[in-house]
């Protein structure tokens, strides 16, 4: 078939599908894209001409929100379909890094197709081409290649034949995936080559389930029947493997108590008597409170991140060990641990049939469940907010939750994502959205048109602070234009309070936080009319019968709603473990100096696992 190198990238994105426990996905369900002089002849004219092929395209405001909408679609898919992202040539490649980045780090599967410089370099230098005085070959697309998991630059048609299959390999592996990037120099896209028919068959990506080796298997059994404190800490990969219901069967049945990571948030309800809750700096009383003391971490689908460990100053057991359950060798090794190489189904199930009759003690379970009783009154009394007429955080994220219980939530950034950990309440892992391994400011209302292109039946809310939504609120015009309805709680505190708190337990006075002018006095932000101004149906609350009032108004209402709700930026959820964050050794402030001393006798409590 004659075509030009576009025109079969089109086409074999098209007939590329994922298969796992028997049933098959498109891996590329659309793309996303701004088009600019880079792309919109190659890229452009391919999609435009090949509409048969049910490739639908989504014209975009932002490189980097294109991307945050793929891998939260991919996240609501469980990794098994994503979406292909094309930019121009220069700054339309360089926003798509942080989307890669964020996309690597939390394991996302993306497929990002920034335009390059001409291959054949008659036009030297091209309108946005970079000039390094060493390096010929440089290009702004190479800033992609340290967050992407695989990364090609096709000069040469032909060099397609072996790209394109490599890239879908790394797409559909669940321990490789990430960002995928195939950097295309503009003249090359559009150069015409005869490729074999057989390189357009619809082709299965077969998405493994590697079961443990029997070793590895005996050796987790052996530490589990020796522990009388045994964890488990639930991560993504319970959510990506569907491995709910082998936990719950496990646990249920050898008493072993679950905490959750924000990836794995939801792996068993919240009301579950044996799931404490989040683990870490964000996390419960009930679960860090059980952590310190036991002494077998079962790690199931988690990096143990430095949140998940507060900085390794969570697990005080001085007989403490891990066995952690990991598709990737990295984190399976991770604090010193026993490795088990495998899928979380696979192995929570043959974990589960080889510990026979093995249980917990009686005791320890009924510890367990008094801490978590404990702290789910803990939850109730901070949901409910204080005495007077005032919006909290908290009490806004409980009324969106009471109204919605079944709803999506959604967040990214800043104080919220601990506050969603602890007060938002989920019986199933799709029930919660946040990505934090990034931590991606602006992420949020792009995630809400990903999610909504994932997912019709459920309510989909996206929570965003009023500093993310200065850095990233355009994508509200894209779902306007293509008919996604979510819903956007923007909380109104006046500027960066999440990292405003942080300064002040470092000791220091408020310094570039706060949404002020040069002079130091408030600036006033008119949020309602900004969202009423991009299309949205708004509604702007300061107090809790405003705010039920406002949800019960949007309840089973379509397009973009956005409720602006004004809380007190002081009234914020505690945390209950240590995050560590270094403060100056020297200072000239006093309560800088205080604060060091009790950091210095903070990490005192730190840990080397070997």
């Amino acid at each position: 078939m004659r075509l030009t190198v576009a025109q079969a990238l089109v086409r074999f994105l098209a007939v590329q599908w994922t298969e796992r426990d028997g049933q098959r996905f498109r891996l590329i369900r659309g793309v996303f894209g701004i088009f600019g002089h880079g792309n919109l002849p190659g890229l452009g004219e391919a999609l435009l001409n090949h509409r048969e092929l049910d490739l639908p395209f989504y014209r975009f405001q932002n490189e980097q929100a294109m991307v945050h909408t793929a891998i939260a679609y991919a996240k609501h898919m469980d990794r098994l379909s994503t979406f292909a992202c094309t930019s121009s040539i220069g700054p339309g490649a360089t926003n798509m890094v942080t989307g890669a980045a964020a996309a690597t780090i939390n394991r996302l599967p993306v497929l990002l197709l920034p335009a390059d410089y001409f291959a054949n370099r008659f036009p030297d230098p091209v309108l946005q081409q970079l000039e390094h005085p060493l390096d010929f070959d440089a290009s702004v697309n190479d800033t992609l290649r340290i967050v992407s998991r695989f990364f090609a630059r096709i000069t040469r048609p032909e060099q397609l034949l072996s790209a394109l299959p490599q890239a879908m390999r790394v797409l559909s592996d669940p321990a490789e995936t990430g960002a995928v990037t195939l950097a295309l120099p503009e003249d090359v896209q559009t150069e015409a080559y005869d490729w074999p028919e057989a390189f357009f068959a619809p082709r299965v990506w077969r998405v493994r389930r590697p079961p443990p080796e029997p070793e590895a298997l005996e050796g987790a059994v052996q530490r589990i029947r020796g522990a009388q404190k045994p964890l488990i800490v639930a991560g993504g990969g319970v959510r990506y493997s569907g491995a709910s219901e082998a936990l719950r069967q496990l646990v249920e049945k050898r008493g072993i108590p679950v905490t959750e990571t924000q990836a794995g948030k939801g792996s068993l309800p919240w009301d579950h008597p044996l799931n404490l809750g989040p683990l870490g700096v964000n996390g419960s009383l009930a679960a860090n409170r059980l952590a310190e003391g036991a002494d077998l971490i079962i790690a199931v689908g988690t990096r143990l991140t430095d949140f998940v460990t507060a900085s390794k100053t969570l697990f005080q057991n001085p007989q403490v060990r891990f066995v952690n359950i990991n598709l990737v060798p990295g984190d399976a090794h991770k604090m010193g641990g026993w490795p088990v190489v495998a899928d979380a189904r696979e192995a929570l199930r043959l974990l589960h049939e080889a510990l026979g009759e093995h249980a917990t003690p009686l005791v320890y379970r009924q510890e367990a469940m008094e801490l978590k009783r404990a702290w789910e009154a803990e939850v109730d009394r901070l949901r409910q907010g204080r005495e007077g007429n005032g919006l909290t955080q908290a009490e806004v994220i409980a009324l969106v939750n009471d109204v919605f219980p079944d709803g999506i939530a959604i967040n990214a950034a800043g104080s919220m994502p601990g506050d969603l950990l602890k007060l938002w309440r989920t019986q199933d892992p799709k029930g919660y959205h946040v990505e934090y391994g990034y931590s991606t400011m602006g992420y949020e209302i792009p995630a809400g048109l990903g999610v909504r292109l994932a997912e019709e039946a459920r309510e989909v809310v996206v929570f965003i602070g009023d500093g993310s939504y200065l850095m990233m609120n355009s994508e509200l015009v894209t779902a306007r234009a293509y008919g996604l309805s979510f819903l956007v709680i923007l909380v109104e505190n006046r500027g960066f309070q999440s990292i405003r708190g942080l300064q002040h337990s470092l000791g220091s006075p408020e310094f570039g936080n706060e949404l002020k002018d040069g002079q130091g006095n408030p600036l006033t932000v008119d949020f309602a009319a900004h969202a009423r101004a991009l299309g949205a149906k708004v509604y702007e609350v300061h107090t809790p019968l405003e705010l039920r009032k406002a949800l019960e108004a949007v309840r089973g209402d379509q397009g973009v709603r956005v409720i602006v709700a004004h809380v007190d930026p002081e009234q914020r959820t505690p945390g209950y473990a240590f995050w560590d964050v270094p403060v100056a050794e020297v200072s000239d402030h006093p309560e800088v100096r205080a604060a060091r001393e009790r950091y210095e006798e903070a990490i005192k409590r730190r840990r080397w696992f070997l």
